[in-house]
C-alpha cells in the first residue's frame, strides 16, 4: 500500500531523514518507534505532504506522490492524525467532523453515525466548543475527523502523548477496533511497550535512519529494544 523509498529530508542545513525506507503492506499496522527527535513525525510529514523529501521516492497504492499536495492526499485515502491532535480549537465538535469530511462535500448521517458509534463521547459533546474538550477527548475527535474521509491507510503521530494511563488505554483498544475493521494502520509512538504489542511489523529510528525492523514480537523480545525503550 505505501513504499518509502530512500527519503533525505532536511530542515536548512539538518538532515533529518537519512535513506528512509520502509513499506506497509494492506491491513497490516506498522509502527515507528524511537527517541526524541529520532525523525519519526518528520517521516509522516513527508509521506502527507506537509515537508518533501530531497531525494528518494513515496509511492502510495502503486503511485507517486512525493510531489502530491496534502489536500489531495486525503481524496487518495491518506489520513494523518498529528502530533498534538491539531483540532481547530474555535470549532464544535460537529464542526471538526464536517470539515474531516470536506473531499465529499458534506459529512452524511451515515457517516456521523459510524463516528458517533466508534466515539459516544464526541456525540454527547457534538455542540461543545473542541477547545474546551479534554486531552483523551480531543484525540478521539482528531482521530474521527480523519475516519470521516475514508482512509485506506490512516497515519497516527503520538496518540497518546499527554495522556493518563487509563485514556492510553481507551485510545490503543480504539486502534486495534479500527485495525480488526480493516483499517491499515502507521503508528508514530513514543509508548514503544504498547505499539509493539499491537504491531504486526515495526521499524527504529534513531537520528533520521532506520537501524532496526522485524515483526512487533520480535522487537518487543530484542534486548537491545529492552534496554533502550522497555526500561529492560
Amino acid at each position: 500500500m505505501l513504499k518509502v523509498d530512500a527519503i533525505n529530508v532536511y530542515y536548512g542545513k539538518i538532515h533529518a531523514l537519512k535513506d528512509v525506507s520502509f513499506e506497509v503492506q494492506e491491513g497490516e499496522v506498522v509502527a515507528l518507534i524511537g527517541a526524541n527527535g529520532a525523525g519519526k513525525s518528520t517521516t509522516l510529514k513527508t509521506i502527507s505532504g506537509m515537508l518533501h523529501a530531497k531525494t528518494g521516492s513515496i509511492t502510495f497504492l502503486g503511485e507517486s506522490i512525493s510531489h502530491t499536495e496534502s489536500y489531495r492526499l486525503v481524496a487518495k485515502g491518506l489520513a494523518h492524525v498529528p502530533e498534538g491532535r491539531r483540532i481547530f480549537l474555535q470549532m464544535t465538535v460537529m464542526e471538526n467532523l464536517e470539515m474531516g469530511a470536506y473531499i465529499h462535500k458534506k459529512a452524511t448521517k451515515e457517516e456521523l453515525d459510524e463516528i458517533f458509534d466508534r466515539f459516544p463521547r464526541l456525540k454527547e459533546r457534538q455542540n461543545q466548543i473542541a477547545g474546551t474538550l479534554s486531552g483523551g477527548e480531543q484525540q478521539m475527535l482528531a482521530m474521527g475527523r480523519a475516519l470521516i474521509s475514508h482512509p485506506k491507510l490512516l497515519m497516527l503521530d503520538e496518540p497518546s502523548m499527554g495522556l493518563a494511563p487509563i485514556l492510553v488505554e481507551q485510545i490503543f483498544d480504539i486502534i486495534r477496533e479500527l485495525h480488526a475493521a480493516g483499517t491499515t494502520i502507521l503508528l508514530v509512538e513514543q509508548n514503544a511497550e504498547m505499539a509493539l504489542q499491537l504491531a504486526n511489523r515495526a521499524y527504529v529510528l534513531e537520528t533520521g535512519s532506520i537501524v532496526l525492523s522485524g515483526t512487533g514480537k520480535e522487537l518487543a523480545q530484542s534486548d537491545a529494544i529492552k534496554r533502550a525503550y522497555l526500561g529492560g
